[in-house]
């Protein structure tokens, strides 16, 4: 980082001042989805002007922003009327393109940077950094192999038997499930390769899991550290179904554990932004098992969405906090809740046919709050909304969880 990027980065940015051209303080994301969007209705409740970079003229973030620039994420004139606009800048998904960060922070203070976006682009150079920073964290990634020649795929059949059954992931582009395939034998694992384009990937051995958690951790310029406490996570066909976030969702002691090792890798990454880590809940030696950290995310999560209703600051107010300078405040969880995630499965009936959900009973529930992203087309797989559900007790929540969730026609009912 340059001076110059260095001091810009650490001079905090007002919500509501000006600049000697008498232009607004204005935050940028590269990214229009639903992340955006929140992000985007953060920064403006603080008081800020925003600015989102999206090629879709119809994105969920472009449509609630006051600029909205409509190019590809490396398109050099996007990024320098993004840049002009903005005194800081943010992404909403990990996927977009490194080099686009890189360009916007010779001018710009960028959070998160490049080189760590590019980390969690890639699983290849995410599991070496899980493994360099162990001794650190506490907390080992599962046994895998690198996978991105013939010559190593053949290794893996010779030498590493250990690691089948196995899960065989691309190292890029794989989100939601996609880009993963279960493999139980050498022959299995060959035809696997093949079928995703023999590109470079990671065999993972596959544990005997009990639970999936993750954590939220905000770390600004200055190295000021806050986390929200772990959320347990159930997943449907590798999507994200159900968060738990209450006291005792999983045992205390891997709840502490796994706050540790997130708030660990976000320092020894020097991270500045939110960042969302993902656990795996394995048998062990005792009775609360033991953890393995599975990957990350440099951007807000959806398993974090509960803390826009639950939490007295969410997890976009501080993506706001920490790329604009201002002091972090500890979020404090007043409620407990159970997120939902809408799919567009829930705009089907059994029959297939579109029909709009039941929202006139599922918002007669009390303590639930929806949030719809803006979509214009419901597809199944796709990302539509989350429902969560507070109380003032986890009894109460998880009783109006799965009444919501039997009239949504939602899975993961029974982890409710």
């Amino acid at each position: 980082m340059s001076d110059k990027t260095h001091r810009l980065a650490i001079t905090p940015i007002y919500p509501g001042s000006t600049d000697a051209d008498g232009q607004r303080a204005t935050l940028g994301v590269l990214g229009g989805g639903q992340l955006g969007r929140m992000f985007v209705h953060a920064a403006q409740r603080l008081g800020y002007f925003t600015a989102v970079l999206e090629p879709d003229a119809r994105s969920p973030a472009g449509l609630v922003s006051h600029h909205h620039i409509q190019t590809d994420y490396n398109d050099p004139t996007g990024l320098a009327q993004l840049a002009h606009l903005c005194q800081a800048i943010t992404t909403e998904f990990e996927n977009v393109p490194a080099q686009a960060l890189q360009t916007l922070a010779l001018t710009r203070p960028v959070a998160p940077g490049a080189a760590v976006v590019g980390i969690a682009q890639d699983r290849i150079e995410e599991k070496a950094h899980f493994t360099a920073g162990a001794d650190l964290s506490g907390v080992a990634c599962a046994p895998y192999a690198v996978i991105e020649t013939p010559a190593q795929l053949q290794a893996v059949r010779d030498d590493r038997a250990d690691l089948l059954p196995g899960i065989l992931k691309t190292a890029r582009m794989g989100y939601d499930g996609k880009g993963q395939v279960r493999v139980k034998t050498a022959a299995e694992l060959a035809t696997a390769w093949a079928e995703l384009g023999s590109v470079a990937c990671v065999l993972e051995k596959m544990l005997p899991l009990t639970a999936e958690c993750s954590v939220l951790v905000a770390r600004g310029w200055d190295g000021q550290v806050v986390s929200f406490a772990a959320q347990r996570n159930v997943h449907v066909d590798g999507i994200l179904a159900v968060t738990h976030a209450y006291e005792g969702n999983i045992p205390p002691a891997l709840a502490t554990r796994a706050r540790s090792a997130a708030v660990s890798l976000a320092q020894h990454l020097g991270y500045v932004g939110v960042l969302c880590v993902e656990f795996f809940v394995v048998e062990g030696d005792n009775d609360h098992g033991d953890l393995v950290v599975n990957e990350m995310a440099p951007r807000p999560h959806n398993s974090g969405h509960y803390t826009l209703d639950a939490c007295d600051v969410s997890q976009f107010d501080l993506q706001v906090h920490a790329m604009a300078g201002l002091p972090l405040p500890p979020p404090r969880q007043h409620s407990p809740a159970i997120m939902l995630n809408l799919l567009g499965e829930v705009w089907f009936d059994a029959s297939g046919q579109q029909r709009e959900p039941d929202w006139h009973a599922v918002l007669s529930l009390p303590g639930t709050h929806l949030h719809l992203y803006g979509k214009a087309a419901a597809r199944v797989g796709r990302k539509m909304g989350h429902l969560t559900i507070t109380g003032p007790d986890v009894a109460s929540v998880k009783i109006v969880a799965r009444q919501a969730a039997e009239l949504l026609g939602l899975p993961g009912l029974d982890a409710i």
